[in-house]
């Protein structure tokens, strides 16, 4: 998909601002207490999704996360197909204290790769 050049400035300056996680480190962390948040769309999220995950989209987010994860010490994976939205969604979670937000690189369609021949 090809995204505007200032949505574009905007998600890099997002991913300069956050932790990048690989895909590969995505269970570990998960078994280690780390939540992976899907920021996509509910419709997105049930088409598919990390298990486990749990879903708050994008547009919803800044309203919704406190009563979904009151502990700004939680490990938040935040994702999306690739990247960008993951990227601006971790960083908008650090704004408002999450201090352990994060992506993860590459995002749903990374993970999956990683996952096929499992």
């Amino acid at each position: 998909m090809r995204y505007t050049s200032k949505f574009q400035t905007l998600a890099d300056q997002a991913r300069a601002q956050v932790q990048e996680v690989a895909p590969q480190d995505v269970d570990a962390l998960m078994e280690g207490g780390a939540v992976a948040l899907d920021i996509r769309d509910p419709d997105e999220h049930e088409k598919g999704h990390i298990p486990g995950s749990i879903n708050v989209s994008r547009g919803k987010l800044e309203m919704n996360i406190e009563g979904v994860l009151p502990d700004l010490e939680t490990t938040v994976l935040c994702y999306c197909n690739a990247h960008n939205r993951g990227a601006l969604s971790a960083a908008t979670l650090k704004e408002m204290g999450y201090v352990n937000a994060k992506y993860i690189g590459g995002g749903l369609n990374a993970w999956r790769k990683l996952h096929e021949h499992v």
